[in-house]
């Protein structure tokens, strides 16, 4: 099958590749081949390679920084999904596009399944929903796949972020009290594999949103000791660790304390459930660099 995917360098496209490139005509199209906010040419490169299948793994996911550039953060999010979803209908080829828990404000006490209402509280937020909006509103064969706290042994993410500051520093804070499910961009690829073996199998094509995430639950101060605990294992030393809330650390842009999402339905409808938190990170620390 021929397979456009759109990001090159990112967590997910990398694994992506790693998957499906042996077993797929598998076009990689980066930034430095073809910039999204583009829309036009990103039109005609679609038009010219005419994809079976279309993955967007690409995005502006600088959440801070697109607070100063919102201009940006919405041609990546917003505008080049929306001509995804129109050129990928206009072939009758699926769309796949990945999308975040930011979408919420994360006020609500217990995990959020597809059918809350989301208020992002930021830019980034604001621009991933917009995404998902201009492809629901086209319609066609979509999946939209709502994932969280995604990090690899590859790029800039806070795994190996705590990696360093672990070994690093004497003393580190880590904020305790957002809860989500750190994914592991290896189980986000394999998993997505698996939904499109169901439909290129013709076993199901439940088209739509769906949340997409490990299982279970922890802190971003929880995540980092699981992170201690594995360098400790190998006999390194690490900071001592100290819990803190959100507002001893501020930022830019406001994160939801609760990213907690319900990924039944994707089990329900598809079959597919990805690892938990504790096994994908032991995964990927055992996975080739």
């Amino acid at each position: 099958m021929r397979i456009l995917l759109l990001g090159q360098h990112g967590q997910v496209s990398r694994e992506l590749q790693l998957l499906l490139g042996s077993r797929h005509e598998l076009i990689v199209l980066g930034r430095e081949q073809l910039d999204l906010a583009d829309t036009e040419r990103l039109r005609e490169a679609i038009r010219r390679l005419q994809p079976e299948l279309i993955i967007n793994a690409a995005a502006h996911t600088a959440v801070d920084a697109a607070e100063s550039e919102p201009e940006a953060a919405f041609a990546i999010n917003a505008l080049a999904p929306g001509v995804l979803a129109e050129e990928a209908a206009a072939l009758d080829v699926p769309l796949i596009h990945y999308s975040t828990d930011y979408v919420f404000d994360g006020s609500k006490p217990t995990a959020y399944d597809e059918d809350d209402v989301p208020n992002p509280l930021g830019v980034y937020g604001r621009s991933k929903l917009a995404g998902e909006q201009a492809i629901t509103a086209v319609g066609g064969k979509h999946l939209i796949l709502r994932t969280s706290w995604v990090y690899s042994l590859h790029g800039r993410n806070f795994l190996l972020t705590m990696q360093r500051l672990l070994q690093e520093r004497e003393q580190l804070k880590v904020v305790a009290d957002q809860i989500g499910a750190p994914t592991w961009a290896g189980s986000i690829a394999a998993a997505t594999v698996q939904l499109i073996e169901r439909w290129q199998n013709q076993q199901t094509a439940a088209w739509g949103i769906y949340h997409f995430t490990a299982h279970g639950e922890t802190s971003w101060f929880g995540f980092t000791e699981a992170i201690a605990a594995q360098l400790l294992a190998q006999g390194k030393s690490v900071a001592a660790l100290t819990p803190i809330a959100t507002t001893e650390y501020p930022t830019p842009a406001r994160r939801p304390l609760n990213s907690r999402l319900d990924c039944t339905r994707l089990e329900r409808d598809w079959g597919v459930r990805l690892p938990d938190w504790h096994d994908g990170l032991l995964q990927c620390l055992n996975s080739p660099r």
